[in-house]
């Protein structure tokens, strides 16, 4: 049986600790702040992130060195036989398509999955990976069945502040502001390959009620055969928010209670850079 490394990033919200005991190897994202770039989970915590994005720093997402994610390959691949690699969606970042042309290089051996995922699903499928490397698939066949099973996810998040949304350029600063005065809290959509808007309500209840009926709308048509075959799991998400985040877990425990909640975990630091603190979010996808 072949020995499968698994490989993923910092957008999958493992950090270096918990990629120790998963038992995968986690590429950390860099960020530019004020003109200097920093390492999620490296040289940059989530709290300094949240201190400096509220004292309006200046920052920008960008992608991994591929000249340090090959050196990162080559070396795991005096250990292991072949590697999957998971990078954060397509339609979000040019990480993935850098990757499949720098693997090419590696007659076979590296296989990069376009998961067209991010954050709390993109976790699902780093655990599904790893599960199907316990049970003796090789690379090949983890990123087929991980392409193929790519849409079996949802996350819906609501967005405490448009501010960043608005620096972004995602929202104009008229929009911003009557939002702002009307306490009008966004829940945004991730399917796939890009973050979209999905409804506009009016305080943070209606933010969840809305998130838990689209999630539950979601399981009981897209996913209803998943569900039945016991395949389907949830996650709750959030921005340095995790008192709130335990009680909307529970509300969709009550709600939702015939499908397992898994985790509830911070957002990662490229979702947060764009919508700031204070958000929760809820997504469900599917396991092996």
């Amino acid at each position: 049986m072949k020995k499968i490394a698994i490989v993923t990033d910092s957008n999958s919200g493992i950090t270096q600790e918990e990629a120790k005991k998963l038992g995968c190897f986690v590429v950390p994202m860099p960020f530019m702040i004020d003109g200097e770039e920093y390492f999620e989970d490296i040289n940059l915590t989530v709290d300094e992130f949240y201190v400096r994005q509220k004292a309006n720093a200046k920052i920008f997402t960008s992608q991994p060195n591929i000249n340090e994610v090959v050196e990162l390959w080559q070396k795991i691949l005096k250990d292991y036989d072949e590697i999957v690699h998971i990078p954060m969606s397509s339609g979000l970042s040019n990480s993935c398509d850098t990757a499949t042309t720098f693997a090419q290089d590696f007659n076979g051996k590296v296989q990069v999955v376009n998961n067209q995922r991010i954050s709390v699903t993109m976790k699902g499928s780093v655990k599904e990976a790893l599960e199907m490397a316990k049970n003796g698939y090789d690379a090949a066949a983890i990123k087929k069945y991980l392409e193929e099973t790519r849409f079996d996810s949802s996350i819906y998040i609501m967005v405490d502040t448009l501010k960043y949304l608005k620096k972004g350029g995602r929202v104009t600063p008229t929009a911003a502001a009557i939002a702002t005065i009307l306490n009008i809290k966004p829940v945004l959509q991730i399917q796939g390959e890009k973050l979209d808007s999905y409804a506009k309500v009016l305080n943070v209840r209606a933010a969840k009620a809305k998130m838990i009926d689209a999630i539950k709308k979601d399981l009981e048509t897209r996913f209803a055969s998943l569900v039945k075959e016991g395949k389907m799991r949830l996650a709750v998400a959030h921005t340095q928010n995790y008192e709130n985040a335990l009680v909307f877990a529970q509300e969709i425990k009550k709600a939702i209670p015939n499908v397992p909640l898994e985790y509830i975990d911070p957002l990662s630091l490229s979702v947060a850079t764009h919508i700031g603190e204070k958000s929760l979010a809820v997504a469900c996808f599917r396991t092996f």
